[in-house]
């Protein structure tokens, strides 16, 4: 016999916790998903690359229309002034800048035609003798910490090659909006105009904001509580639905495998199915497969018994018939010998036969699509086979529809045609010589659905056995009958094929006063359009 080699994992295997929030997969994904969005969502906020855009343009109009106005009112001060030469007059310009121009966050810059500065509102006392004031920094900011000497120098040069390029630019006349570094390396947001006598160019007057990043700190300060608030609302809600889905989905696995691993026939999640949300209906819906799984389990079991039961019974017979047949002496008792083998083989043939289509029954239901069906036309093509295939002696077949309109049902015509043909099959094994079958369809007195009746002229059924005829391998011959003919299973495998097509099967005795006359068969099916195809 051939040998399997089986891997076998190793005892302190443990399966890999990598990405688990609390031994959940699903709960860590669903915490780094969240944590994740927050984070971009935070990420973008404090970036706030289009605010700050907005705020440095607007900065920069403001500025600009600032600036402009002081240009026109120098001009109207008669700073700049002069026939035919005009000039700029330093002092003039220092002094109205030092009484009149302190605004919060700004600094102002006066440059003469040759671009050499003449004033700053951060030091007024370059050109003001007597009135002697410390370097002013703008308000809300600090002096820079000095790295080296190096460092500042460098700093320092660069800032002034790039006003220097500013107002080289602006006295050629052109109005210049910036952003650039100062002397202590913060960004501020420079605008440059011209100042004008009439046409000519007699200076340039800067304006510079360092406020900008203040404001997009102050702002970035003010979103942290907000953050703050949503990373704790992300957490409650990544632990809520930790404990809530993945928790629960996580005890639905294990009861699972409890189920597989142990070969148990029920799952009891009491806790669970109590539940209204998806959860609980998935826990309900395990719940109602394993019932049903066990349900089918037993149903097999109790079939595999019936089967070995059945089987039994003609392989004993034969094996009797063979341990017998070396001892017979006479020839006519050897042929009755042979006869029960026959038939004993005959029985068990058919017996394996029917056996292997109710096994196949499940399968055959669940693989083919229901489609709709006229029963007048299925009913008429089996009875025709039955009229064109009788043989002398046999129970005819014969059709009543009392229907004016097709009889639609939705169903698999091949399980319906077995259906009819056990029940005709079965009607004509108790049918005595000279009667006949009858089939009838009719509406049922249930406008929802059609029905159909098979009726023999034999001796009935015993009311008590009204139900257990439809049970498997069943059989209650009359006398006379010959023995083995029939499995029991056609009946059974009746009602299964009724069942699974949303309808019912029942069987009746005909009777006259106290006198049986004969035994109907009523299958009711469903209209076509009250079926869910």
């Amino acid at each position: 016999m051939a040998s399997a080699t089986v891997t076998a994992k190793p005892k302190n295997h443990k399966p890999s916790r990598r990405f688990r929030f609390g031994g959940s997969r699903l709960g860590g994904f669903m915490l780094a998903l969240n944590l994740l969005s927050l984070l971009i969502m935070i990420g973008g906020a404090l970036a706030l690359n289009e605010w700050s855009r907005g705020l440095i343009n607007a900065r920069q109009e403001s500025l600009s229309v600032q600036a402009e106005l002081l240009s026109n009112v120098l001009g109207e001060l008669g700073i700049t002034q002069g026939d035919p030469y005009p000039m700029l007059d330093d002092r003039a310009a220092a002094y109205w800048l030092r009484d009149n121009f302190i605004p919060t966050g700004q600094r102002a810059r006066l440059f003469d035609v040759d671009g050499i500065q003449v004033s700053d509102s951060y030091n007024v006392s370059d050109n003001i003798p007597g009135e002697p004031l410390p370097p002013a920094l703008p308000s809300g900011t600090t002096a820079p910490l000095p790295t080296s000497e190096a460092e500042i120098e460098k700093a320092r040069s660069e800032a002034d090659a790039a006003l220097a390029a500013e107002v080289e630019l602006a006295l050629q006349g052109q109005p210049q909006m910036n952003i650039r570094r100062n002397e202590e390396g913060e960004r501020v947001v420079s605008v440059s105009l011209p100042v004008r006598h009439v046409q000519q160019v007699l200076g340039v007057l800067t304006l510079e904001a360092g406020d900008v990043n203040a404001i997009l700190a102050a702002q970035r300060r003010a979103l942290m509580p907000f953050a703050f608030v949503a990373l704790g609302v992300n957490l409650l809600a990544s632990l809520v639905l930790h404990l809530f889905v993945a928790r629960p989905v996580l005890r639905l696995s294990a009861a699972a495998d409890q189920v597989r691993l142990q070969r148990a026939r029920a799952i009891s999640l009491p806790d669970l199915t109590a539940r209204k949300d998806e959860v609980g209906g998935l826990a309900r819906a395990l719940e109602s497969m394993t019932d049903t799984m066990s349900m089918r389990m037993d149903a097999i079991e109790r079939f595999a018994a019936d089967v070995s039961h059945e089987i039994k019974n003609p392989l004993t017979s034969i094996r009797s018939a063979l341990e017998t047949l070396p001892l017979v002496k006479t020839e006519a008792q050897r042929e009755r010998l042979t006869n029960l083998l026959q038939n004993d083989v005959r029985r068990l043939d058919r017996l394996i036969t029917d056996i292997s289509n109710a096994s196949r029954l499940d399968a055959e239901l669940s693989r083919d699509r229901p489609r709709p069906i006229d029963l007048g036309e299925l009913l008429s093509d089996i009875i025709s086979v039955y009229e064109n295939s009788l043989r002398e002696g046999e129970i005819p077949v014969r059709l009543i529809n009392s229907l004016s309109m097709p009889a639609q049902v939705v169903g698999r015509d091949t399980p319906l045609g077995q259906v009819f043909r056990n029940l005709i099959d079965n009607a004509r094994s108790f049918s005595p010589q000279g009667s006949e079958v009858r089939v009838y369809l009719e509406k049922d007195d249930n406008p929802d659905f059609w029905r159909v009746r098979v009726e023999d002229d034999g001796p009935g059924i015993p009311p008590d056995n009204l139900e257990t005829v439809f049970e498997r391998f069943y059989t209650s011959r009359p006398k006379g009958t010959a023995f083995g003919t029939n499995s029991g299973l056609g009946l059974a495998i009746v009602r299964q094929i009724v069942k699974a097509h949303e309808g019912t099967v029942v069987a009746i005795n005909r009777s006259e006063g106290d006198q049986v006359q004969g035994a109907s068969f009523i299958v009711r099916l469903p209209l076509a359009g009250r079926r869910a195809a």
